[in-house]
Protein backbone atom coordinates (compact mmCIF):
# COMPACT_ATOMS: atom_id res chain seq x y z
CA UNK A 1 0.00 0.00 0.00
CA UNK A 2 1.41 3.58 -0.69
CA UNK A 3 1.94 6.04 1.86
CA UNK A 4 -1.04 8.12 0.62
CA UNK A 5 -3.44 5.24 0.95
CA UNK A 6 -1.65 4.46 4.07
CA UNK A 7 -2.21 7.86 5.49
CA UNK A 8 -5.80 7.58 4.68
CA UNK A 9 -6.74 4.50 7.28
CA UNK A 10 -4.16 6.25 9.47
CA UNK A 11 -6.45 9.55 11.13
CA UNK A 12 -4.23 9.72 13.27
CA UNK A 13 -1.10 9.85 10.92
CA UNK A 14 -3.18 12.45 8.78
CA UNK A 15 -3.72 14.84 12.14
CA UNK A 16 -0.12 14.74 13.36
CA UNK A 17 0.78 16.01 9.75
CA UNK A 18 -1.44 18.96 9.73
CA UNK A 19 0.87 21.89 10.63
CA UNK A 20 -2.41 24.09 10.73
CA UNK A 21 -1.36 27.12 7.84
CA UNK A 22 -4.86 27.69 6.99
CA UNK A 23 -4.19 27.34 3.57
CA UNK A 24 -7.38 25.59 3.57
CA UNK A 25 -9.17 27.78 5.47
CA UNK A 26 -10.11 30.24 2.80
CA UNK A 27 -10.84 27.31 -0.24
CA UNK A 28 -13.27 25.49 2.15
CA UNK A 29 -16.70 25.03 1.05
CA UNK A 30 -18.48 24.72 4.06
CA UNK A 31 -16.12 27.15 5.98
CA UNK A 32 -17.01 29.90 3.66
CA UNK A 33 -20.93 29.66 4.55
CA UNK A 34 -20.18 28.42 8.22
CA UNK A 35 -17.57 29.87 9.42
CA UNK A 36 -16.97 27.86 12.60
CA UNK A 37 -13.34 25.93 12.82
CA UNK A 38 -14.61 22.57 13.67
CA UNK A 39 -16.24 22.49 10.36
CA UNK A 40 -12.80 23.16 8.30
CA UNK A 41 -10.22 21.02 6.97
CA UNK A 42 -7.85 21.15 9.95
CA UNK A 43 -10.59 20.80 12.73
CA UNK A 44 -12.20 18.07 10.89
CA UNK A 45 -8.38 16.69 10.59
CA UNK A 46 -7.81 17.07 14.67
CA UNK A 47 -11.02 15.77 14.95
CA UNK A 48 -10.36 12.25 13.26
CA UNK A 49 -7.15 11.70 14.85
CA UNK A 50 -8.47 12.16 18.29
CA UNK A 51 -11.70 9.83 17.64
CA UNK A 52 -8.79 7.17 16.02
CA UNK A 53 -7.00 7.89 19.67
CA UNK A 54 -10.09 6.92 21.06
CA UNK A 55 -10.86 10.42 22.34
CA UNK A 56 -14.14 11.27 20.57
CA UNK A 57 -17.20 9.48 20.63
CA UNK A 58 -19.12 9.03 17.45
CA UNK A 59 -22.26 10.86 18.62
CA UNK A 60 -24.63 12.44 16.54
CA UNK A 61 -22.83 16.02 16.99
CA UNK A 62 -19.95 14.25 15.46
CA UNK A 63 -22.21 12.69 13.12
CA UNK A 64 -23.64 16.11 12.17
CA UNK A 65 -20.08 17.69 11.84
CA UNK A 66 -18.39 14.92 9.08
CA UNK A 67 -21.36 15.26 7.13
CA UNK A 68 -21.34 18.40 6.35
CA UNK A 69 -18.23 18.54 4.24
CA UNK A 70 -18.93 19.05 0.82
CA UNK A 71 -16.31 16.74 -0.23
CA UNK A 72 -14.83 19.45 -3.16
CA UNK A 73 -11.42 18.25 -2.17
CA UNK A 74 -10.74 21.79 -2.54
CA UNK A 75 -8.51 21.60 0.83
CA UNK A 76 -6.54 19.17 -1.00
CA UNK A 77 -5.47 21.24 -3.71
CA UNK A 78 -4.04 23.94 -2.05
CA UNK A 79 -2.62 21.54 1.26
CA UNK A 80 1.48 21.84 1.10
CA UNK A 81 1.24 18.67 2.45
CA UNK A 82 -1.47 17.18 0.44
CA UNK A 83 -3.54 15.36 3.25
CA UNK A 84 -6.32 13.59 2.03
CA UNK A 85 -8.70 15.18 3.78
CA UNK A 86 -11.79 14.44 1.86
CA UNK A 87 -10.66 10.54 1.43
CA UNK A 88 -10.42 10.14 5.48
CA UNK A 89 -13.70 11.81 6.34
CA UNK A 90 -15.09 9.28 3.31
CA UNK A 91 -13.98 6.78 6.03
CA UNK A 92 -15.28 7.86 8.32
CA UNK A 93 -18.69 8.22 7.25
CA UNK A 94 -18.77 4.66 6.76
CA UNK A 95 -17.99 4.02 10.67
CA UNK A 96 -20.91 6.61 11.50
CA UNK A 97 -23.23 4.49 8.72
CA UNK A 98 -22.33 0.92 10.33
CA UNK A 99 -23.05 3.10 14.48
CA UNK A 100 -26.34 4.69 13.59
CA UNK A 101 -27.66 3.40 9.95
CA UNK A 102 -28.38 5.33 7.16
CA UNK A 103 -32.28 7.02 6.20
CA UNK A 104 -34.49 4.72 4.94
CA UNK A 105 -34.91 7.05 1.81
CA UNK A 106 -31.17 6.74 1.42
CA UNK A 107 -31.22 3.24 1.43
CA UNK A 108 -34.19 3.00 -1.43
CA UNK A 109 -32.20 5.29 -3.33
CA UNK A 110 -29.01 2.94 -3.34
CA UNK A 111 -31.11 -0.17 -3.75
CA UNK A 112 -31.87 1.44 -7.44
CA UNK A 113 -28.83 1.44 -8.00
CA UNK A 114 -27.97 -1.77 -7.85
CA UNK A 115 -30.74 -3.10 -9.51
CA UNK A 116 -31.02 -1.34 -12.90
CA UNK A 117 -34.48 -3.03 -14.68
CA UNK A 118 -36.21 -1.74 -11.11
CA UNK A 119 -34.74 1.34 -11.77
CA UNK A 120 -36.05 1.43 -14.86
CA UNK A 121 -39.77 0.46 -14.05
CA UNK A 122 -40.07 2.63 -11.28
CA UNK A 123 -38.11 5.82 -13.57
CA UNK A 124 -41.15 5.13 -16.65
CA UNK A 125 -43.51 5.33 -13.79
CA UNK A 126 -42.05 8.81 -12.13
CA UNK A 127 -42.28 9.85 -15.64
CA UNK A 128 -45.78 9.21 -16.27
CA UNK A 129 -46.47 10.71 -12.92
CA UNK A 130 -44.13 13.19 -12.43
CA UNK A 131 -46.94 16.41 -13.09
CA UNK A 132 -49.09 15.25 -10.17
CA UNK A 133 -46.27 16.60 -8.14
CA UNK A 134 -44.31 18.86 -10.05
CA UNK A 135 -44.47 21.62 -12.66
CA UNK A 136 -42.35 21.02 -15.78
CA UNK A 137 -39.89 23.23 -16.97
CA UNK A 138 -38.81 21.35 -20.36
CA UNK A 139 -36.61 24.00 -21.36
CA UNK A 140 -34.09 23.87 -18.74
CA UNK A 141 -35.43 19.90 -18.02
CA UNK A 142 -35.75 20.48 -14.80
CA UNK A 143 -39.46 20.42 -12.33
CA UNK A 144 -40.26 22.35 -9.23
CA UNK A 145 -43.03 21.38 -6.56
CA UNK A 146 -45.73 21.86 -6.51
CA UNK A 147 -45.98 21.71 -2.89
CA UNK A 148 -43.34 20.76 -0.31
CA UNK A 149 -42.81 17.16 0.14
CA UNK A 150 -40.77 15.25 2.86
CA UNK A 151 -37.37 16.43 2.32
CA UNK A 152 -37.92 18.50 -0.76
CA UNK A 153 -38.72 22.28 -0.60
CA UNK A 154 -41.75 24.05 -2.59
CA UNK A 155 -38.34 26.45 -3.55
CA UNK A 156 -36.57 23.13 -5.38
CA UNK A 157 -35.66 23.12 -8.78
CA UNK A 158 -35.17 19.37 -9.44
CA UNK A 159 -34.04 17.29 -12.58
CA UNK A 160 -37.17 16.24 -14.46
CA UNK A 161 -37.73 12.75 -15.97
CA UNK A 162 -37.40 11.78 -19.43
CA UNK A 163 -39.90 9.09 -20.85
CA UNK A 164 -36.67 6.33 -21.91
CA UNK A 165 -33.58 6.05 -20.44
CA UNK A 166 -30.39 7.22 -22.87
CA UNK A 167 -29.00 3.04 -22.35
CA UNK A 168 -32.86 1.75 -23.49
CA UNK A 169 -33.19 4.28 -26.18
CA UNK A 170 -30.30 3.17 -28.23
CA UNK A 171 -28.35 -0.46 -29.63
CA UNK A 172 -25.69 -1.94 -28.02
CA UNK A 173 -23.30 -1.00 -30.95
CA UNK A 174 -23.57 1.79 -33.49
CA UNK A 175 -22.01 1.55 -36.30
CA UNK A 176 -20.11 4.72 -37.48
CA UNK A 177 -17.26 3.05 -39.75
CA UNK A 178 -15.56 0.55 -37.90
CA UNK A 179 -12.53 2.55 -37.97
CA UNK A 180 -12.32 3.27 -34.23
CA UNK A 181 -14.48 2.22 -30.99
CA UNK A 182 -15.10 3.48 -28.06
CA UNK A 183 -17.38 2.46 -25.45
CA UNK A 184 -19.97 5.08 -23.36
CA UNK A 185 -20.33 4.75 -19.46
CA UNK A 186 -23.12 7.28 -19.11
CA UNK A 187 -24.06 8.09 -15.02
CA UNK A 188 -27.18 8.39 -14.11
CA UNK A 189 -28.42 11.49 -14.11
CA UNK A 190 -27.11 11.35 -17.56
CA UNK A 191 -29.35 8.48 -18.41
CA UNK A 192 -32.58 9.38 -16.85
CA UNK A 193 -32.93 12.68 -16.65
CA UNK A 194 -30.37 14.76 -18.93
CA UNK A 195 -30.65 12.53 -21.69
CA UNK A 196 -29.41 14.85 -24.70
CA UNK A 197 -25.84 14.19 -23.03
CA UNK A 198 -26.23 11.10 -24.51
CA UNK A 199 -27.46 12.06 -27.94
CA UNK A 200 -25.41 14.55 -28.45
CA UNK A 201 -22.40 12.29 -27.62
CA UNK A 202 -23.19 9.84 -29.99
CA UNK A 203 -23.69 12.31 -33.14
CA UNK A 204 -20.07 13.82 -32.05
CA UNK A 205 -18.68 10.60 -32.55
CA UNK A 206 -20.85 9.99 -35.77
CA UNK A 207 -19.42 12.85 -37.30
CA UNK A 208 -15.82 11.66 -36.14
CA UNK A 209 -16.91 8.20 -37.43
CA UNK A 210 -15.85 6.18 -34.33
CA UNK A 211 -18.04 3.32 -33.34
CA UNK A 212 -19.81 3.53 -30.26
CA UNK A 213 -20.26 0.72 -28.02
CA UNK A 214 -23.05 1.54 -25.21
CA UNK A 215 -22.60 -1.29 -22.36
CA UNK A 216 -26.27 -2.34 -21.48
CA UNK A 217 -25.13 -3.80 -17.95
CA UNK A 218 -23.04 -1.19 -16.68
CA UNK A 219 -24.33 0.10 -13.00
CA UNK A 220 -24.34 2.94 -11.54
CA UNK A 221 -20.85 4.16 -10.65
CA UNK A 222 -21.25 3.96 -6.63
CA UNK A 223 -20.44 7.57 -6.30
CA UNK A 224 -23.25 8.52 -3.94
CA UNK A 225 -22.93 5.81 -1.80
CA UNK A 226 -19.83 6.18 -1.53
CA UNK A 227 -19.96 9.67 -0.40
CA UNK A 228 -22.40 8.48 2.15
CA UNK A 229 -20.39 6.14 4.01
CA UNK A 230 -23.29 3.23 2.01
CA UNK A 231 -20.03 0.65 1.29
CA UNK A 232 -21.84 -2.39 0.71
CA UNK A 233 -23.24 -0.67 -2.50
CA UNK A 234 -20.19 0.54 -3.36
CA UNK A 235 -18.21 -3.27 -3.26
CA UNK A 236 -21.46 -4.24 -5.16
CA UNK A 237 -21.61 -1.95 -8.20
CA UNK A 238 -17.84 -1.52 -8.66
CA UNK A 239 -16.83 -4.98 -8.68
CA UNK A 240 -19.71 -5.47 -11.09
CA UNK A 241 -18.42 -2.68 -13.70
CA UNK A 242 -14.57 -3.92 -13.57
CA UNK A 243 -15.75 -7.44 -14.29
CA UNK A 244 -18.15 -5.96 -17.24
CA UNK A 245 -15.66 -3.24 -18.38
CA UNK A 246 -12.50 -6.42 -18.09
CA UNK A 247 -15.22 -8.44 -20.93
CA UNK A 248 -14.47 -5.61 -23.50
CA UNK A 249 -11.75 -3.63 -22.87
CA UNK A 250 -9.25 -5.00 -25.13
CA UNK A 251 -12.19 -4.47 -27.96
CA UNK A 252 -12.34 -0.64 -27.19
CA UNK A 253 -9.94 2.39 -27.59
CA UNK A 254 -11.04 4.03 -24.43
CA UNK A 255 -14.46 4.20 -22.21
CA UNK A 256 -15.63 8.04 -22.27
CA UNK A 257 -17.39 9.45 -19.58
CA UNK A 258 -19.33 12.62 -19.97
CA UNK A 259 -19.47 13.25 -16.59
CA UNK A 260 -16.52 14.46 -14.14
CA UNK A 261 -17.99 12.71 -10.83
CA UNK A 262 -18.37 8.68 -12.52
CA UNK A 263 -15.12 9.37 -14.13
CA UNK A 264 -13.76 10.50 -10.58
CA UNK A 265 -15.16 7.50 -9.39
CA UNK A 266 -14.35 5.04 -11.73
CA UNK A 267 -10.85 6.35 -12.67
CA UNK A 268 -9.99 7.51 -8.74
CA UNK A 269 -12.01 6.22 -6.33
CA UNK A 270 -12.47 2.54 -6.59
CA UNK A 271 -8.48 2.21 -6.78
CA UNK A 272 -8.52 4.03 -2.96
CA UNK A 273 -11.92 1.98 -2.06
CA UNK A 274 -10.68 -1.46 -3.04
CA UNK A 275 -6.84 -0.65 -0.31
CA UNK A 276 -7.86 -3.70 1.47
CA UNK A 277 -9.00 -5.90 -1.68
CA UNK A 278 -5.31 -6.12 -3.42
CA UNK A 279 -6.63 -8.11 -6.33
CA UNK A 280 -9.66 -5.66 -6.88
CA UNK A 281 -7.50 -2.61 -6.83
CA UNK A 282 -5.11 -3.95 -9.52
CA UNK A 283 -7.92 -4.94 -11.30
CA UNK A 284 -9.55 -1.35 -10.92
CA UNK A 285 -5.64 0.53 -11.92
CA UNK A 286 -5.78 -1.88 -14.94
CA UNK A 287 -8.72 -0.28 -16.70
CA UNK A 288 -7.33 3.30 -15.43
CA UNK A 289 -5.29 3.88 -18.97
CA UNK A 290 -8.66 3.53 -21.41
CA UNK A 291 -10.94 5.63 -18.76
CA UNK A 292 -11.30 9.44 -20.11
CA UNK A 293 -13.72 11.78 -19.41
CA UNK A 294 -15.60 12.64 -22.82
CA UNK A 295 -13.82 16.30 -23.39
CA UNK A 296 -10.73 14.45 -22.43
CA UNK A 297 -10.79 12.16 -24.50
CA UNK A 298 -12.58 14.04 -27.52
CA UNK A 299 -9.56 16.92 -27.60
CA UNK A 300 -6.52 14.97 -26.93
CA UNK A 301 -7.52 11.85 -29.20
CA UNK A 302 -9.55 13.09 -31.98
CA UNK A 303 -9.28 15.21 -34.92
CA UNK A 304 -12.54 17.37 -33.79
CA UNK A 305 -10.70 20.09 -32.87
CA UNK A 306 -10.08 20.47 -36.58
CA UNK A 307 -13.66 19.61 -37.62
CA UNK A 308 -14.92 22.45 -35.00
CA UNK A 309 -13.00 25.20 -36.77
CA UNK A 310 -14.39 24.27 -39.72
CA UNK A 311 -17.96 25.25 -38.83
CA UNK A 312 -19.09 29.05 -38.17
CA UNK A 313 -18.61 30.63 -35.22
CA UNK A 314 -22.03 30.94 -32.77
CA UNK A 315 -23.47 34.38 -31.23
CA UNK A 316 -23.93 32.37 -28.07
CA UNK A 317 -21.21 33.06 -25.29
CA UNK A 318 -20.30 30.74 -22.87
CA UNK A 319 -18.95 30.82 -19.42
CA UNK A 320 -17.63 27.89 -17.49
CA UNK A 321 -17.57 26.03 -14.52
CA UNK A 322 -15.18 23.70 -13.34
CA UNK A 323 -16.45 20.59 -11.64
CA UNK A 324 -14.57 19.47 -8.53
CA UNK A 325 -14.11 16.02 -9.61
CA UNK A 326 -12.85 17.46 -13.23
CA UNK A 327 -10.26 19.73 -12.25
CA UNK A 328 -9.32 19.29 -8.68
CA UNK A 329 -9.45 15.39 -8.85
CA UNK A 330 -8.48 14.94 -12.73
CA UNK A 331 -7.00 18.04 -13.91
CA UNK A 332 -9.17 18.41 -16.77
CA UNK A 333 -10.32 22.58 -17.35
CA UNK A 334 -8.38 22.91 -20.80
CA UNK A 335 -9.99 19.90 -22.83
CA UNK A 336 -13.80 21.61 -22.69
CA UNK A 337 -12.70 25.25 -23.10
CA UNK A 338 -10.11 24.26 -25.59
CA UNK A 339 -13.10 22.49 -27.82
CA UNK A 340 -15.79 25.35 -27.26
CA UNK A 341 -13.94 28.07 -28.28
CA UNK A 342 -14.00 26.99 -31.38
CA UNK A 343 -17.77 28.16 -32.27
CA UNK A 344 -18.41 29.87 -28.84
CA UNK A 345 -17.16 33.10 -26.76
CA UNK A 346 -16.10 32.24 -24.27
CA UNK A 347 -16.61 34.57 -21.06
CA UNK A 348 -14.70 33.41 -17.69
CA UNK A 349 -17.26 34.00 -14.51
CA UNK A 350 -14.74 35.53 -11.61
CA UNK A 351 -14.03 32.19 -10.35
CA UNK A 352 -14.91 28.80 -12.13
CA UNK A 353 -13.13 26.74 -9.95
CA UNK A 354 -15.05 27.59 -6.70
CA UNK A 355 -17.61 24.34 -5.60
CA UNK A 356 -21.05 24.98 -6.96
CA UNK A 357 -22.38 23.43 -3.78
CA UNK A 358 -24.20 20.25 -4.61
CA UNK A 359 -21.75 17.92 -2.23
CA UNK A 360 -23.83 14.37 -2.38
CA UNK A 361 -27.43 12.92 -1.67
CA UNK A 362 -27.25 14.18 2.37
CA UNK A 363 -26.32 17.89 1.65
CA UNK A 364 -28.95 17.87 -1.22
CA UNK A 365 -31.53 16.90 1.85
CA UNK A 366 -30.60 16.99 5.24
CA UNK A 367 -28.66 19.76 4.85
CA UNK A 368 -30.36 21.77 2.00
CA UNK A 369 -29.69 24.91 4.06
CA UNK A 370 -26.16 24.38 3.69
CA UNK A 371 -25.85 23.17 -0.43
CA UNK A 372 -28.39 26.21 -1.04
CA UNK A 373 -26.00 28.55 0.89
CA UNK A 374 -23.28 27.48 -1.26
CA UNK A 375 -24.81 27.76 -4.87
CA UNK A 376 -25.60 31.66 -3.91
CA UNK A 377 -21.78 32.46 -4.49
CA UNK A 378 -21.75 30.59 -7.65
CA UNK A 379 -25.12 31.62 -9.27
CA UNK A 380 -23.73 35.38 -8.83
CA UNK A 381 -20.65 34.51 -10.57
CA UNK A 382 -22.64 33.09 -13.54
CA UNK A 383 -25.38 36.34 -13.16
CA UNK A 384 -22.15 38.20 -13.94
CA UNK A 385 -20.53 36.84 -16.73
CA UNK A 386 -23.37 37.76 -18.41
CA UNK A 387 -23.44 35.08 -20.72
CA UNK A 388 -26.04 33.15 -22.58
CA UNK A 389 -24.92 29.72 -21.32
CA UNK A 390 -23.45 28.26 -18.29
CA UNK A 391 -21.71 24.80 -19.40
CA UNK A 392 -20.32 21.53 -16.98
CA UNK A 393 -18.93 18.32 -17.24
CA UNK A 394 -21.24 17.07 -14.74
CA UNK A 395 -24.79 16.50 -14.11
CA UNK A 396 -24.63 17.02 -10.40
CA UNK A 397 -23.29 20.29 -11.04
CA UNK A 398 -26.11 20.89 -13.61
CA UNK A 399 -28.77 19.92 -11.13
CA UNK A 400 -27.10 22.41 -8.68
CA UNK A 401 -26.41 25.20 -10.83
CA UNK A 402 -30.09 25.02 -12.07
CA UNK A 403 -31.27 25.56 -8.97
CA UNK A 404 -29.08 28.34 -7.76
CA UNK A 405 -29.79 29.92 -10.51
CA UNK A 406 -33.55 29.34 -10.23
CA UNK A 407 -33.18 31.17 -7.06
CA UNK A 408 -31.20 34.30 -8.41
CA UNK A 409 -33.48 34.51 -11.11
CA UNK A 410 -31.21 33.98 -13.56
CA UNK A 411 -32.43 33.08 -16.97
CA UNK A 412 -28.95 31.74 -17.97
CA UNK A 413 -29.85 28.22 -19.98
CA UNK A 414 -27.33 25.63 -18.81
CA UNK A 415 -25.75 22.56 -21.04
CA UNK A 416 -22.94 20.31 -20.68
CA UNK A 417 -20.03 20.94 -23.24
CA UNK A 418 -21.27 17.69 -25.15
CA UNK A 419 -24.55 18.99 -25.94
CA UNK A 420 -22.44 22.67 -27.01
CA UNK A 421 -20.34 20.66 -29.38
CA UNK A 422 -23.08 18.57 -31.49
CA UNK A 423 -25.07 21.81 -31.63
CA UNK A 424 -21.98 23.16 -33.25
CA UNK A 425 -21.35 20.13 -35.54
CA UNK A 426 -25.03 19.88 -36.34
CA UNK A 427 -25.71 23.75 -37.20
CA UNK A 428 -26.63 24.09 -40.78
Amino acid sequence: MDKKLEDIFNFTQTSDACVKCGKCIPVCTIHNVNTDEVTSPRGFIDLLGAYQRGELELDKDVKDIFESCFLCTACTEVCPKSLPTDMVIEQVRNDLADKYGIAFYKKAFFYLLRHRKTNDILFKLGYAFQTCGFKIQDEIQSMKPRFNLPIIKKERLLPSLTKKSFLNSNPELINNGGKRKVAIFIGCLANYNYTNIGKSLLSILEHLEIDAFIPKKQLCCSAPAYFTGDFSTVDHNAKKNIEYFEQFIDDVEAIIIPEATCSAMVKIDYEHYFHDQPQWRERAIALKEKIFMATEFLDQKTHLNTLLSSKGKSDLSVTYHDPCHARKMQGIYEEPRNLIKNNYTIKEMEDSNTCCGFGGITMQTEKYHLSKAAGEPKAKMIKEAKADVVSAECSACRMQINNSMNLEQDDTVFKNPIELIADALNEK
